[in-house]
């Protein structure tokens, strides 16, 4: 029944992260759409089954006393400016930034000017686990109580922010369930945000919805953040459960050319603009520097790319 129970919630988990449109997938065992949801979200649902405690939200016009919780809390700036003094430390905050706070760390809002009144959002719960982390961390060991989301991943947090608010003030049946499911989202969010350094040095990339357009930005964002690396269409593909082709045909369709084309087009202009940066650096480092281990290999492609090699590329510009 639990199993059943496990199924059910990472299907889901699944609808609740994809934003337009969903493709079907034929999955012949409940093995399968278990081992789907465990690869795809490396949590468990022991892992995230958070216990919703509150949401308030509010302007700041007075400091409020210092104090600490034996939960964790989520505080979302949506608005203005204003500064928190956490375990000591003063940190000036303003609209995008979020704050967590692990059980029992002392925090302190406070009130800084009345012309840039922060807009605060709070949030606590309890129940929480992260694999090789103490029962209810939000915020990761050695990472900051302070983030500074990008602009796309704080319009979706505020979103949630938003939604929070407007069911908590309604009485609807099914509220608590509501606030939960956009609580769950928020901390996995939150979760991504933190991770993400981990997730570059090699533990996976994971997208979130199948639509056509999206697919394609999210291939062209990974490609311009990790063409250093090593990259696999096969592995991307795999992540995102389609085939390289049906990747290739929608990446053409939208971009106008393959992805190991654009990938290359990539390489190849930061590749030209290292060799004028860094004129003492030799070819090998910077092939390494643009993901090509073998430097023959980068200075083919190099010369098929421009028409010249990098050594010679290099010294016509140094003549100009």
């Amino acid at each position: 029944m639990k199993c059943i129970f496990l199924i059910y919630f990472c299907i889901i988990l699944h609808f609740l992260f994809t934003n337009e449109g969903f493709q079907t997938r034929i999955l012949r065992t409940k093995s399968e759409v278990f081992s789907m949801c465990q690869q795809q979200y490396d949590i468990t649902y022991e892992d995230l089954n958070p216990v919703f405690l509150y949401t308030t939200h509010g302007i700041r016009r007075s400091s409020e006393q210092p104090h600490s919780h034996d939960f964790p809390e989520i505080a979302v700036i949506l608005d203005g400016t204003g500064e928190f003094c956490v375990d000591g430390s003063t940190l000036p905050v303003k609209k995008g930034d979020l704050l967590l706070f692990n059980p029992g760390v002392m925090h302190q809002s406070r009130h800084i000017s009345d012309s840039h009144q922060a807009a605060e959002f709070y949030t606590a719960f309890t129940n929480l686990r992260f694999r090789d982390m103490d029962e209810n961390q939000i915020c990761f060991p050695g990472k900051p109580v302070l983030l500074h989301p990008k602009e796309k991943v704080f319009l979706q947090i505020s979103r949630l922010a938003e939604a929070m608010m407007v069911e908590a003030c309604h009485t609807e049946p099914g509220r608590y369930f509501m606030l939960k499911s956009y609580l769950t989202q928020l901390i996995l969010l939150l979760y991504r945000e933190q991770a993400g350094s981990a997730s570059a040095a090699g533990t996976g990339y994971y997208f979130e919805s199948n639509n056509k357009k999206y697919i394609v930005e999210q291939v062209v964002d990974y490609f311009e953040r990790h063409f250093s690396e090593k990259i696999s269409l096969d592995q991307i593909a795999r992540n995102m459960y389609l085939s390289p082709f049906y990747i290739s045909r929608l990446f053409k369709n939208e971009v106008g050319d393959t992805p190991i084309n654009y990938l290359i087009s990539l390489r190849m202009k930061e590749a030209e603009q290292l060799l004028l940066a860094q004129p003492d650096a030799s070819v090998q480092d910077i092939a390494k520097s643009v993901g090509y281990e073998d430097a023959y290999h980068f200075s083919k492609v190099f010369k098929k790319h421009f028409g010249i090699s990098p050594s010679n590329f290099r010294k016509s510009r140094e003549k100009v």
